[in-house]
Formats: structure tokens, C-alpha cells, sequence
């Protein structure tokens, strides 16, 4: 998905703008990259961090760097920040989102004679793209407003100028964007997990489409917030660090109210519970908690040098990740009816292996309670599952296993008190080889998560746009 972080301040930024951007390592896989402004003009450095990660290739390169407001990304896709000169100035600009109608954007501004560096595979970088449509506007203002008004999908966005830093949240607020502030300095993150250490106070959550301008000056709303918004609700299962909040809703909170929510819904006799880790294990806290279960640990998780398991584009490889990084204690498996917690299955491909490891170490049941709805779309927001096609989901090949062909509206599939939606479900236990599945229903998941429906994006489990 990606992360962005800036800071402006009185005195020299590097050490926080450093840091804070490391504290969205966990949302991108791809690119790292850092920009600061000084008397000097703009200084770069744009990194590969698919093998390394951000820190350990940026140690050397802040050394070098100098300036009292930069801006930082963490990308999963495209090189950034961009330093663009226009006709407003010369900027900097990062960004995160998913614009769907990126090629016909293009082709209009290629009409206006406009021109486009390309990135990996010959593709336009989106946020190339959203430089070029900033720098037709009479002022920054102006031009950011066309980007949100003509992006399909969504933007959320850093600029850096001479002057300050425009921070710009997406139009439906897809995203989070949020500005803390310390004695002679303002930082804006998208993961608030990125404050405390560095010594910031949450001042300001931006609204949908908001726009404000950090300088000397401090704080300028330059855009008013919009009346809608369509937060990702999966931030709070998934993506989202356990430390942050949006919205003032902390990710660790929710996540242990889905598990307490899946217990009060189950009757399931059980010897204990577990999350599949790490995400999963504050839903299963929640439900060992609301069940009174004993949770513990049958899987641990080595990370000194397995990353996470959905970096590599190898289908094999991620597998090879998957499995290397997970170790099973038979001692607490053989034996036992084991109820695991996860905060969603996406195609299972992993997960069936890993439950198959705990019928080998001994494991007499093995129940699967996801924190959210079965994935029935794929996000058309936000660059979760691009490279994936959206019936390798886990609810379409279960629709397709049942029916025996795909469809193009699996719609009757979505409620779980229906027949086809269990006959589905019941698919995917048995490829998985589950003793029993029961998944999260949705007005569970938003009842936790504590905000009305119509402000969450639920998309992806509901088709609701």
C-alpha cells in the first residue's frame, strides 16, 4: 500500500524524518526514499528495500542530509519522492493510493503536450502522473483539487516547497493522514505509531480531502474537509500498525474486539486458542479473553531473517517465506482441538499448508476463525492485492469449486445467513481442512471497530462502494 511521513521544524529534521518514515516499513515492500529542502535546494535519495530494509539502506545517506522540512515514503511500487519543476515552483511530492484511470489521465496530458519519465515495466508512475496534473493548477491549492476531483480510486499525497509542506488527504479519506506536533516542530504520518518515540502530539486527524500547509506560520487549512468518508475498514484487521489510531480508534483495541465479538458468536469446545501470527494474535487475546480459553503459542515466528510473507512476486517464494518463518511447538499442538484466529484469508494458499503442519505435529482439530467477512472483490482503492486477480480471492475459488465456473457477480454470496453463502464457506473449510470455519460477520467488524458503516470501505467484503 505504501506510507508517508514529513516533518517541519525549526531546527535540523533529518533524525526524526528518518525515523518516523522507518515507522512505516511494515505498509510498503518496494521503495523507500527521502527528500529534505534546504538552502542548497531539495536533497534525494530514493532506495531499493525489497532485500534490505529501510533503515539499514538509509544510515549511511542521512549522514549526508540537512534541512528543516523533508518528507519521507515507504512504496510498495514506484520510485518517490519526485522533484518536479513547474511552473508553480519546483517540489517535491510523494504519494500513496491507486489511480484506475491512470492511462487515460495520460493520454490527455500527452495531448496538451505534456511528457512522462517511465518506470518499471514501461509504466507511467502514478505519482509522476499526479505532479503533472498539481503543476496545470493557477496555485497548489488549485492543482490539488483538480488531482482529487479527476483521480479514480485514490491519492493522498506530500508536497514539499520551498515554503512548507502541503499535506493532502484523499478525497474519501481512504487513508489516513494525521499531524502531531513538539516544542519547534510538526509532523505529519499516516501511522501515528510513528509519534511517541520521537516525542509528538497528536494535534489534528485531516478529514476527507482536506488540505494543510505546514510552515513557519504552523498550521493552514488551505482545503476544508468533505462531508463523506470512506475509510479502509481493513487498516483496522490487517494493514494497520497495533500501535496507531485513526480516527482516535486504536488498531489493537479493534483487533481485540473482533476476537471478542468471533467468541460470543461461537459455542465451539476447544483446548485453546492462538492467532496466526502476528496480526492474528490480538484477535485470538480477544476471544481467549471473552471464551475464558487458555491462548498460547503453538506457532512461533522467527524474524531475524524471514521477512513478510507477501513481499516476494514469486508465488513460490512467498511460500517458501511462509512456511520458513512460522515454527510449530508440538508439545502445545499434538493432541489438542486448536482454535486459531486470523485476521482474514486472502487466497489460503499459505494457510492450508500451515494447518496441514499441525496435523503432522499432532493436532487433533484444527477451527479457523477469521477476524473479518470472506474477500468476495478486489480493492479498487488502494494497491492491496494488485498483482493478484480477484479470483484467486479464497470466496471466488469457493464460489467457483461450488458452481463449477466463475461469475461476475458473486453478490448472492455475501450474506451469511443464505445457503449459498454457507454451501461457500463450507467449500473453503474442507480445501483447508478445517474441522469447522466460521467467519467474522460484517456488523460485527464495524460495531469494533466503532464507527458508523457509511464511513468505512467495505468493499472488498460487500461490494458497497
Amino acid at each position: 500500500m505504501g506510507g508517508l511521513f514529513g516533518v517541519f521544524s525549526n531546527s535540523d529534521c533529518i533524525e526524526d524524518l528518518f525515523y518516523g518514515t522507518d515507522y512505516h516499513s511494515h505498509l510498503g515492500t518496494r521503495r523507500g526514499g527521502l527528500t529534505v529542502k534546504n538552502f542548497g535546494g531539495f536533497q534525494r535519495y530514493i532506495k531499493d528495500i525489497t532485500t534490505t530494509q529501510f533503515r539499514s539502506k538509509f544510515e549511511d545517506d542521512i549522514k549526508k542530509m540537512h534541512g528543516n522540512k523533508g518528507i519521507g515514503v515507504i512504496s510498495d511500487y514506484d520510485d518517490q519522492p519526485l522533484i518536479i519543476s513547474s511552473r508553480l515552483g519546483v517540489f517535491a511530492i510523494a504519494t500513496v493510493g491507486r489511480i484506475n484511470n491512470l492511462e487515460k489521465l495520460a493520454k490527455e496530458a500527452l495531448k496538451n503536450g505534456s511528457h512522462f519519465s517511465e518506470m518499471h515495466g514501461g509504466e507511467i508512475n502514478p505519482t509522476e502522473m499526479v505532479a503533472t496534473i498539481i503543476s496545470q493548477g493557477s496555485t497548489y491549492e488549485e492543482g490539488i483539487q483538480k488531482v482529487l476531483d479527476m483521480i479514480d480510486g485514490s491519492c493522498t499525497m506530500l508536497i514539499l516547497t520551498d515554503e512548507g509542506i502541503y499535506a493532502v488527504r484523499d478525497k474519501l479519506g481512504r487513508t489516513p493522514l494525521i499531524i502531531g506536533e513538539k516544542l519547534g516542530s510538526y509532523a505529519v504520518a499516516m501511522e501515528t505509531c510513528a509519534f511517541p518515540n520521537i516525542e509528538y502530539k497528536i494535534t489534528k486527524y485531516l478529514g476527507p480531502g482536506e488540505v494543510i500547509f505546514i510552515s513557519e506560520k504552523g498550521l493552514e487549512q488551505r482545503i476544508a474537509p468533505g462531508d463523506r468518508m470512506q475509510i479502509c475498514a481493513f487498516l483496522w484487521v490487517y494493514y494497520g500498525y497495533p500501535a496507531s489510531n485513526y480516527e482516535g480508534i486504536n488498531v489493537e483495541v479493534v483487533r481485540y474486539k473482533c476476537g471478542s465479538y468471533l467468541a460470543k458468536k461461537d459455542d465451539v469446545e476447544i483446548d485453546l486458542v492462538a492467532g496466526i501470527p502476528d496480526s492474528g494474535t490480538p484477535h485470538g487475546l480477544g476471544y481467549s479473553s471473552e471464551a475464558k480459553i487458555p491462548f498460547s503459542r503453538p506457532f512461533v515466528k522467527y524474524t531475524p531473517t524471514w521477512p513478510r510473507s507477501f513481499m516476494p512476486q514469486d508465488q513460490s517464494i512467498r511460500e517458501l517465506v511462509a512456511k520458513m518463518k512460522l515454527i510449530p511447538i508440538k508439545e502445545l499442538i499434538d493432541g489438542k482441538r486448536l482454535l486459531f484466529c486470523e485476521d482474514s484469508i486472502v487466497r489460503g494458499t499459505q494457510l492450508r499448508d500451515t494447518i496441514q503442519r499441525l496435523y503432522n505435529s499432532g493436532a487433533k482439530e484444527v477451527h479457523m476463525r477469521p477476524a473479518c467477512p470472506p474477500l468476495i472483490y478486489s480493492c479498487k482503492f488502494l494497491n492491496f492485492s494488485r498483482s493478484r486477480s480477484e479470483l484467486d480471492l479464497a470466496g471466488r475459488w469457493g464460489i467457483r469449486e461450488l458452481i463449477g465456473k466463475d461469475i461476475d457477480d458473486p453478490a448472492e454470496y455475501i450474506d451469511p445467513e443464505s445457503d449459498n453463502y454457507k454451501a461457500m464457506v463450507d467449500v473453503i473449510r474442507k480445501r483447508l481442512q478445517l474441522t469447522t470455519l466460521k467467519y467474522q460477520k460484517l456488523e460485527d467488524l464495524v460495531k469494533a471497530i466503532g464507527l458508523p458503516k457509511e464511513k468505512l470501505c467495505t468493499y472488498c467484503w460487500d461490494g458497497v462502494e
